[in-house]
């Protein structure tokens, strides 16, 4: 779950991840409880709440019965929250993942299930995007300075990009016995930055669903699912922002409706870095080493689990418009939207089959 810095270019790095903006006025509070809606003899109410997890904010909406304790499901949350965190923190040396990336070639590591289920999704987008996607990549995003520390003044060689690409592979990765973790090859190390927060995500959406609360909008780092509809009966509405180095969060390119889906967006245009003269995006390509040159500037994707939308929204990133809408438009119930900046600055809107803008 890997925290960025803000900044702007020039060797500032922001944020991975797009702000999505939510169109439902969430709101900065620790815990809201709305005005409540009465009907026959239920009273139904809306709780708001937010705080941070994983590097990065969350916001919940909730439309539930009256009987139901705000507290108590803000407690509960974070408990769940602060669980995935310990599982897959790379910021945390005790958490699991880091005692993974510790370990020798070779070693049974035991793993939760949290992790299990995060690193058997990646399985599953790693071989459907060709390599595309890898949870492995950090020697190379190091490399070309979007980890930790100072910017590179010089791009490196290729023999350092292919001595960093040595140290990465997640087939090297393999799952033995009941819930143990292996690394074939010395020197990976696991982030799950790109997906955590989609899984942490669902994580609170099938909590909810626990409670027996079927009305629901949950965003974690601008990853966002949506289900049932506002307390109003109106439905969720989310919006993507515009693919324009700085451009207001506020600045909408389109807005979808969420009816029990998930919305990801990747994007270029916040975190970038200026070497030598030339604009470097920090999306880099597993399989050679190199960040893209494809002209993708930012993806949107609509499935039904955030894990999948924000993990195939990063691999669409890398495999850029043509080979992302082949994948796209054979997945069912699936969708995306990926936008290109052309050479002149203009952007060129390429949707999957299904997809079909919202008027705002």
């Amino acid at each position: 779950m890997k925290q960025t810095k803000t900044g702007q270019a020039h060797g500032k790095i922001s944020r991975n991840k797009l702000l999505m903006v939510i169109m439902v006025a969430l709101g900065i509070f620790a815990l809201v409880v709305a005005a409540g809606v009465t009907t026959g003899f239920n009273t139904k109410q809306e709780v708001v709440l937010s705080g941070r997890t994983m590097g990065t904010t969350y916001h919940i909406k909730a439309v539930v019965s009256g009987k139901m304790s705000a507290d108590a499901l803000g407690l509960a949350v974070t408990k769940r929250l602060d669980a995935i965190n310990r599982s897959m923190s790379v910021y945390d040396p005790h958490s699991e993942i880091s005692r993974f990336n510790r370990a020798d070639k070779g070693t049974l590591v035991p793993v939760s299930a949290d992790l299990l289920t995060v690193f058997l999704m990646g399985e599953r987008i790693h071989k459907m995007t060709g390599g595309a996607w890898d949870a492995t990549v950090g020697p190379l995003v190091n490399l070309w300075g979007f980890g930790p520390g100072k910017a590179p003044e010089h791009l490196p060689d290729d023999a350092a990009v292919e001595k960093a690409l040595a140290r990465v592979g997640y087939g090297a990765i393999s799952m033995k016995g009941d819930g143990h973790l292996v690394k074939k090859r010395a020197g990976l190390f696991l982030d799950f930055g790109s997906i955590a927060k989609g899984y942490g995500v669902d994580a609170v959406a099938s909590l909810l669903r626990e409670k027996n609360i079927r009305h629901f909008l949950v965003e974690i780092g601008g990853e966002v699912y949506g289900e049932g509809s506002r307390i109003d009966g109106n439905p969720w509405r989310v919006g993507i922002n515009t693919p324009q180095r700085g451009a207001a969060v506020g600045d909408l390119f389109q807005v979808r409706t969420l009816k029990g889906q998930a919305l990801a967006t990747s994007g270029d245009y916040r975190n970038f870095l200026e070497v030598g003269g030339r604009i470097w995006t920090h999306v880099i390509d597993p399989r050679s080493g190199r960040p893209v040159e494809n002209g993708v500037t930012s993806v949107s994707v609509l499935a039904d689990s955030a894990i999948f939308a924000d993990g195939l929204a990063t691999a669409l990133m890398v495999m850029g418009p043509e080979a992302g809408l082949d994948l796209v438009n054979r997945l069912s119930g699936v969708e995306c939207l990926l936008i290109v900046r052309k050479p002149d600055g203009g952007l060129a809107v390429y949707p999957s089959d299904t997809w079909v803008a919202q008027p705002q």
